[in-house]
């Protein structure tokens, strides 16, 4: 599917335009003095960020645990200590693919999870601060994460394509019928009726339609459903690249790892390095490095992700565009 989401649109080149961005050389190379500090990168960044047309946002778990939501930690031992010491689970992660031995079982712990992950917790603030950060802008969202985070934010739902799927939702397990089902109150009664680690079989989900086991709507073989939302997505996303593709874009990507990199990571650095005026703004802290040699227009934060410095960058993003417009104002002597 992402092929052919990319497929030919990465393989523009042309040459930068440098008629408003005094942060790029006359090569169309970006300027380096000063990058190798936090307050040159941050310069940098907002420049990019200032002079953009459109704002493409990629984003990944590492973006969730920066904004507090663990799927470790004091709070998992303390919410799963059952499961824990029952099933020797150690993470949200790694038990997602626990074989547990009956739905019962299966199902008491995906209710307590989707709890804790999707419904539970709030718009988290690190998401509030990224809101700002491209508010009046034209923007969208491709993600990798299942929380909902992005749209209890604010992000308009309209310019978010949540790849990998939404624990709000359940499917069957067969991927058939390509629907999708809102669980917040199913998840709620089998929480409300767990018992030593398992839930009443009355409550194993099946699929309304032909009676099939059902499972959360997660990316883990080739039975995911892709809905008619995912796919109206899809489609968006792609317009989306493809106007920009023609434009000063700033790529800010939150996060991303090498669990899935052909979603975003390398296909953000290949935009990076064939779109006529496109940066890439990477915030990773574990790894900053690229896969291509050779980005002109590339800027890395290996700092903690948290508010204080999203903030930061929108401030000056904003200062530039404030200071840009003024001089447009004057008058020509």
């Amino acid at each position: 599917m992402f092929g052919n989401i990319f497929g030919s649109m990465l393989t523009k080149g042309g040459s930068m335009s440098t008629e408003d961005g005094s942060m790029k050389t006359e090569d169309g190379s970006m300027k380096t003095e000063g990058a190798k500090t936090l307050d040159g990168r941050m310069g940098l960044a907002a420049e990019a960020l200032a002079h953009a047309d459109a704002v493409l946002i990629g984003a990944g778990s590492g973006l969730s645990t920066a904004a507090g939501l663990r799927y470790d930690g004091k709070e998992f031992r303390r919410e799963f200590r059952p499961w824990i010491e029952k099933y020797g689970i150690t993470d949200l992660y790694s038990s997602s693919f626990y074989p547990w031995p009956s739905e019962e079982e299966k199902w008491a712990y995906w209710a307590r999870h989707i709890y804790a992950i999707r419904f539970r917790p709030a718009a988290m603030p690190l998401y509030k601060v990224l809101l700002r950060l491209v508010e009046g802008r034209d923007y969208f969202v491709i993600t990798t994460n299942v929380d909902g985070q992005f749209e209890k934010a604010g992000f308009d739902a309209g310019r978010l394509f949540a790849t990998q799927g939404d624990y709000a939702y359940l499917q069957s397990v067969t991927g058939e019928p390509r629907r999708l089902y809102y669980d917040e109150d199913l998840v709620n009664e089998m929480i409300a009726n767990t018992e030593d680690c398992r839930i009443p079989s009355r409550l194993v989900p099946r699929c309304p339609e032909n009676g099939e086991l059902m499972t959360p709507n997660l990316r883990v073989d080739g039975n995911f459903v892709e809905d008619g939302r995912w796919n109206s997505q899809a489609e968006a996303y792609t317009a989306f690249v493809r106007r920009a593709s023609e434009k000063r874009l700033a790529l800010l990507e939150f996060g991303v790892g090498f669990n899935t990199p052909s979603i975003i990571r390398f296909p953000f650095e290949r935009m990076a390095m064939d779109f006529g005026d496109a940066t890439l703004v990477r915030f990773n802290r574990d790894d900053c490095g690229t896969m291509l040699d050779g980005l002109r227009r590339y800027i890395p934060f290996a700092e903690d992700l948290d508010e204080g410095l999203i903030d930061g960058l929108a401030a000056r993003a904003g200062a530039m565009e404030k200071a840009g417009e003024a001089k447009k104002s004057e008058p020509n002597d």
